[in-house]
């Protein structure tokens, strides 16, 4: 496994496959960085991206078919990774987004950043990186 790792919300695979900036970012450190996406987090990128493309004037199966592709690049990862941790995930976020605990979960079982745009996840105790500074956070 790369030395450098992040968990990746659900809005970031969006980006990654709706834009060119994110899906650059993953390409160009996929080799040294670990991508850990919660399945959850992929299957609600997946159930939200066809509406999404539509609505950006992109083809949803072509949109779709690109998300497959991406998870090459990213590991997908089970509550048996980080199942034990949603008590505690769940009491950090609160009332903020109660469904987002497995991003959470996640980040704490492993012991890494999350990346994403939801700031729900600011202050729950686990660093969080934006598309705008996670290239920061890569380099280092």
């Amino acid at each position: 496994m790369p030395g450098r790792a992040l968990v990746v919300d659900a809005n970031i695979l969006v980006r990654a496959v709706l834009g060119k900036r994110v899906r650059h970012v993953i390409e160009a450190h996929a080799e040294n960085v670990s991508f850990f996406v919660p399945e959850v987090a992929y299957r609600e990128a997946e159930e939200h991206l066809a509406t999404l493309a539509i609505k950006h004037g992109g083809d949803p199966e072509k949109a779709l078919d690109f998300l497959r592709a991406l998870g090459g690049l990213v590991e997908l990862i089970g509550s048996e990774v980080y199942g034990e941790f949603e008590i505690e995930a769940r009491e950090r976020l609160g009332q903020r987004d109660p469904e987002d605990w497995p991003i959470l979960a996640a980040a704490m079982a492993l012991g890494c950043p999350i990346w994403t745009e939801d700031t729900d996840f600011f202050g729950c105790g686990v660093a969080t990186w934006t598309s705008n500074r996670v290239e920061m956070f890569l380099r280092e």
